[in-house]
């Protein structure tokens, strides 16, 4: 491969703009000098952005690593300048960004388990992120897109990863085999490309519950019959999948809430020597009570967490595998957005988030 000597890049405005988060609940629409790739970086002109769950807070109420900083880690575009010592074959390539930057150095990075990384950085939260017009991320981090995937859908990429990395957690080395039942707790993003992804795989029957209609009427159309969705605003949980498994209980549990109640609530669901995959961000201190703790240890369940997405190179690390379904068709994650707005809307969607005055999926920014 060929490699250059400077930054190389194509023709671009010196004035761009940004959000620029300045502290909590101080973000700001502004020009900004353009950026310059350093050594083994690339500038992507952003072309799509999703709004994760995740910057509602971190923008509202905890604030990012440092100030000032430019939130938004889901979102492709085009490679437009390149820095010294990067892959000149990248300059003009659409591609997909991987947020998390890892050390390199600590043991889980030795393993190539970047995720776990004991000392990364991280786009939108830690370094200047996605909502902007432009955004120097390592080369690295680049995965490239194939012409049939849209920006849009390459946007999705990272909850799409982040669903398959819990999948797998679940599943373990049964992908292909015969998965019997599952249960997802929690329908929003997550929880919806999960449920599409645990299709894709074969999994036999998916209980879904959620409590928006939005996420009744995604599912439905996702091939959930009427009678395998749950509102846990009107049905207790344990009780309706209990009803519906003849009292055996699903053979996995994903938990995409983050809350007491439902981690209780799939402790209970899981079948006897089931598994239980934690997925969901706690919204508060998570506290097992003595009975729950009981069942965890009487029906021998495995209970585990996931974090983040594989990203290794490797045509089965779950980008690569998301990538793979999504250029194929056999994932479709458009539905699942229920708002559009251009770069200097943001705000716009932002709100509807943190003030719930809308029922919504993901919203993207084009």
């Amino acid at each position: 491969m060929q490699h250059g000597g400077g930054v190389r890049e194509r023709g671009i405005q010196q004035k761009v703009k940004a959000w620029v988060l300045h502290g909590v609940d101080q973000l700001r629409f502004e020009d900004m000098e353009k950026a310059v790739p350093k050594a083994g970086e690339a500038l992507v002109s952003v072309r799509a952005a999703g709004v994760c769950g995740s910057d509602i807070p971190r923008i509202y109420r905890t604030g990012t690593h440092k100030f000032p900083l430019i939130p938004g880690h889901e979102f492709s575009g085009e490679v437009a300048a390149l820095g010294e010592g990067a892959d000149s074959r990248w300059l003009g390539e659409r591609v997909g960004i991987f947020p998390l930057i890892p050390c390199g150095k600590c043991g889980p990075c030795r393993k190539r388990q970047y995720e776990m990384c004991r000392d990364y950085s991280y786009l939108g939260s830690r370094r200047d992120g996605g909502f902007a017009e432009y955004v120097t991320v390592p080369q690295w981090n680049l995965i490239l897109l194939p012409k049939q995937v849209s920006f849009e859908e390459a946007a999705m990429l990272e909850p799409m990863a982040v669903a398959v990395h819990a999948m797998k957690r679940g599943l373990g080395g049964r992908m292909g085999e015969d998965k019997k039942t599952a249960a997802v707790c929690g329908l929003g993003t997550i929880g919806l490309l999960l449920l599409m992804f645990l299709k894709e795989a074969g999994v036999e029957k998916v209980f879904v519950m959620g409590n928006k209609d939005f996420q009744r009427n995604a599912a439905r159309k996702l091939g959930v019959g009427e009678r395998d969705y749950c509102d846990i605003r009107k049905e207790y949980g344990p009780s309706w999948l209990m009803e519906r498994t003849q009292g055996q209980g699903v053979d996995i549990f994903f938990e995409c809430v983050g809350k007491n109640e439902t981690c209780s609530l799939a402790v209970d669901a899981a079948a006897a020597g089931g598994s239980v995959v934690l997925a969901g961000n706690p919204c508060s201190n998570m506290l097992f009570e003595k009975d729950v703790y009981w069942k965890i240890l009487r029906n021998q369940l495995h209970v585990t967490g996931t974090w983040n997405s594989s990203f290794s190179h490797e045509a089965e690390d779950d980008w690569n595998y998301s990538l793979t379904r999504l250029a194929g068709k056999r994932i479709d994650p458009a539905g699942i957005i229920s708002h559009r707005y251009s770069l200097d809307q943001l705000h716009r969607g932002l709100e509807i988030m943190r003030d719930k005055t809308e029922d919504y999926g993901k919203v993207m920014i084009v």
